[in-house]
């Protein structure tokens, strides 16, 4: 197979955490393990320590707006950033993100022509809902997001679910179902990790543990789990809960748990990016609840099936796809009371939860090694089909505006260029009459040194014919002094 200079850009990346970030994290360590070469782009954060990935990483500046949607917001029209992407020699260009990302994308396609695809994570319908309150502007936020995705070349969703909810957003394109997979191995870690990790919760070996790792927001269906808990609770059913994650809503699904009663029984973890310390919570667990409508494909799902672990899920709901109920996973209703029957039930069943997570580890899991290959087996096909006039142009008045936003880039980056190698010739220039005048200063310290050698040689030449002269004189005063004395000594 040939080797891709692969582009994956994403509004996400580590140190934020989420589902989208850990698909790239996998894309580029699957690719670069001897497939090819993938350069990820993504926002740039203050504490991101890029060396730990066997790729490259590029950030294009930022700023913060985690307190409004959780992330850092990404300014990718960078002409520094574009020239460092450029140098990568892609053959394809893969958005995670039908927002920032592939503004980004779709400018970087103008500039190199190569063929682009979009990957469809995430139900942004929602996501506008939450940071769009006027009705209006979601429906001319939504009729934009799907312009942006309409104009990739390749449309790829997580699920048939994803598929859906595309077309609720109003696409009307093709697009295909490419999976994404899991990080974890199939199997249990070592009860020593598992007692290491969770030491400091009270969690008695013969009460059923409920687990729920994701981002922490009301969307996610944390609320029917409260909710069919506080219900357990009041009936004289014991059990333990623990939500392992961030988010905006944590502090007030905290607030909640504790109006409710549960702080006790329900213990909130801190987001984990150790993956082996994360799949100890898996591992401590007697069944995953996502009650989640919201998520397009649930990987965490698929996280806990690697750990035998089977999940409560929204009957219909995306994370339910390939889910049978009672044989590999539990459908319920989306309500609170749907829930605390299926749990009043299981909790007096704990074999059957074992049971079941066995078939879901057999049935639901895929590897993100299987998954990323077959991602990248595809993507020779859209490059041959691009390459080929299949895809039809873009020809959209954004594309103008990109294609425009690309020649801006280039004239910013050409005279940059030119500016740079003014400012280095005149470095150059500065560097050569520095070494120039130190090469004068040395020249006359040199002849100032000599001339004063010789002048104190010839001082020290004088001195000494002006001792020798003094001797003399004396020399020939005493002979004198010596024959007057004689004289008149002879006459006297």
């Amino acid at each position: 197979m040939e080797k891709l200079n692969v582009c994956l850009i994403n509004d996400s990346f580590p140190p934020a955490i989420d589902g989208v970030a850990n698909a790239v994290v996998n894309y580029g360590k699957v690719i670069s393990s001897g497939l090819g070469h993938p350069t990820v782009v993504t926002p740039a954060y203050p504490d991101a320590d890029d060396s730990v990935y066997p790729f490259p990483v590029i950030r294009y500046p930022s700023i913060d707006m985690t307190k409004a949607v959780g992330y850092r917001a990404g300014l990718p029209f960078s002409a520094d950033v574009m020239r460092q992407v450029e140098k990568a020699d892609l053959d394809i260009i893969h958005s995670h993100c039908p927002i920032t990302s592939t503004l980004f994308a779709r400018t970087l396609r103008e500039r190199i022509d190569v063929p682009l695809v979009m990957t469809y994570h995430t139900k942004f319908d929602i996501d506008i809902a939450n940071a769009i309150k006027s009705r209006i502007l979601q429906t001319e936020a939504a009729r934009l997001l799907v312009e942006n995705i309409s104009a990739c070349d390749e449309v790829w969703t997580v699920s048939r679910g994803a598929g859906d909810n595309l077309r609720k957003l109003g696409y009307t394109g093709e697009y295909s179902v490419v999976p994404n997979g899991v990080d974890f191995p199939k199997g249990l870690v070592p009860e020593k990790v598992i007692r290491e990790v969770t030491s400091g919760y009270d969690l008695p070996p013969e009460v059923p543990v409920f687990l729920f790792v994701g981002r922490m927001m009301w969307y996610k269906g944390i609320r029917i789990i409260l909710d069919a808990l506080a219900g357990l609770a009041a009936e004289g059913t014991d059990f333990r809960m623990v939500f392992v994650g961030g988010g905006g809503d944590r502090e007030e699904i905290i607030r909640y748990t504790e109006e409710l009663g549960l702080e006790n029984r329900v213990f909130f973890v801190e987001p984990i990016r150790d993956r082996e310390r994360i799949r100890a919570w898996y591992c401590r667990a007697d069944l995953f609840l996502f009650p989640s409508t919201f998520d397009t494909n649930g990987l965490v799902v698929h996280e806990a099936a690697a750990c035998s672990l089977a999940s409560v899920l929204i009957r219909g709901s995306c994370a339910a796809e390939d889910v049978a109920d009672g044989q590999n996973g539990f459908l319920i209703d989306e309500n609170a009371e749907s829930m605390r029957v299926m749990l009043k039930t299981l909790c007096g069943d704990r074999e059957r939860m074992k049971a079941v997570g066995c078939r879901a580890e057999n049935e639901l899991y895929i590897s993100w090694e299987d998954a990323v290959k077959n991602a990248y087996s595809l993507y020779g096909n859209v490059i041959e089909k691009y390459r080929s006039g299949g895809y039809p142009a873009h020809r959209t008045p954004e594309d103008g505006m990109f294609r425009w936003a690309s020649e801006t880039l280039e004239s910013v980056s050409r005279r940059k260029e030119f500016l740079r190698y003014v400012q280095e010739g005149f470095l150059q220039e500065q560097e050569y009459f520095h070494a120039q005048s130190e090469a004068d200063t040395e020249r006359v310290k040199r002849a100032i040194e000599e001339k004063r050698a010789q002048l104190l040689s010839e001082l020290e030449e004088s001195q000494n014919r002006v001792r020798s002269g003094i001797e003399e004189t004396r020399t020939v005063l005493k002979e004198k002094l010596d024959d007057i004395t004689q004289f008149f000594d002879r006459y006297l």
